[in-house]
């Protein structure tokens, strides 16, 4: 990890250590245990079916290869942008890998996968005006913050996206002649998918579907633990927690972000904030309890390639 990273990690759980403490550590984790094993094994499933959105979502702009290809792909990326001490980046560079493992050509697994995140930024905008539209009482300043620089962020990404591709291409061309063939078909394959614009609207709508699904995951998480939220609420809630922990993209995990999002926002709609950092931790318990052995499997597999390569 680079040192910007661990002190960004560190600040993190210091935030999410000191909102713990000063609303109660019992009250907080008699919160999360509310929802039992029972309720937990219901939380775990739901992630994994929202993962076989997500991965439904990169499928539609290349499906070329099966469709638990690309879901696995997405747990994996997620995983990895969860549990390792990553940023966002290097969850998405080890998901484009596990495609590559299951037999996808490498320019198409970055190209599908940089595209994917295109998709998934364009339904994250309208999935953030929706719930801006729904919150009934005023944003905090940091959530306006938030919202206006994942907007303009996202909208940069999309516009310079292309551009930058055809940049990187003449510069490969000129100083790295070696890498301009494996250039080249990473542009190539971008191409491809750009061509078919049925394919990025059908992955922007499933998108824009997953987004509205984990809102759903907020209200199901509330109910388990006993409390009242109505769906749009929920909605609300998630969307501009999303936008704070997009616009924190830098801080592993989005550590002490999250927290102190669920902290702040449930109280507006009249829940507590033992609450929310109990919705908190039971959402990291979940990514920790699929994520460890996803992680532990892509591993096994990385090794028994790396065992079955001829030498050289």
């Amino acid at each position: 990890m680079r040192t910007g990273a661990i002190v960004a990690a560190l600040a993190g759980l210091a935030v999410a250590v000191w909102f713990v403490l000063h609303v109660g550590f019992a009250s907080v984790m008699s919160a999360a245990a509310a929802v039992g094993w029972s309720g937990f094994a219901i939380l775990c499933l739901y992630a994994l079916a929202m993962a076989a959105v997500l991965g439904a979502a990169w499928y539609a702009l290349t499906p070329s290869a099966p469709l638990h290809t690309f879901v696995w792909g997405r747990i994996v990326r997620d995983a990895a942008g969860e549990v390792l001490p990553f940023s966002q980046l290097g969850g998405i560079l080890i998901g484009v890998r596990a495609l590559i493992l299951r037999g996808l050509p490498a320019p198409q697994a970055f190209a599908s996968s940089i595209v994917d995140v295109t998709t998934e930024m364009m339904a994250q905008i309208v999935f953030i005006l929706i719930g801006v539209a729904l919150f009934r009482t005023g944003l905090p300043a940091a959530a306006i913050a938030g919202i206006v620089f994942v907007l303009m962020g996202a909208l940069a990404f999309i516009v310079m996206q292309r551009r930058g591709l055809v940049l990187v291409n003449r510069l490969a061309e000129r100083f790295l002649p070696g890498a301009a063939r494996q250039t080249r078909a990473f542009h190539d394959a971008v191409e491809a998918i750009y061509a078919h614009p049925a394919r990025l609207a059908s992955s922007s709508a499933i998108h824009l579907a997953g987004w509205i699904l984990s809102g759903a995951g907020v209200w199901l998480t509330v109910k388990l633990i006993g409390g009242r939220l109505d769906f749009a609420g929920a909605v609300a809630i998630e969307a501009v927690l999303c936008a704070l922990r997009s616009a924190a993209v830098f801080v592993p995990g989005a550590l002490g972000v999250q927290e102190a999002g669920y902290a702040l926002l449930l109280p507006l709609f009249g829940l507590p904030a033992e609450m929310g950092l109990a919705v908190s931790l039971l959402k990291r318990a979940r990514e920790i309890a699929i994520g460890v052995p996803v992680l532990l499997t892509w591993q096994g597999l990385e090794g028994r390639r790396a065992f079955a390569a001829p030498e050289t």
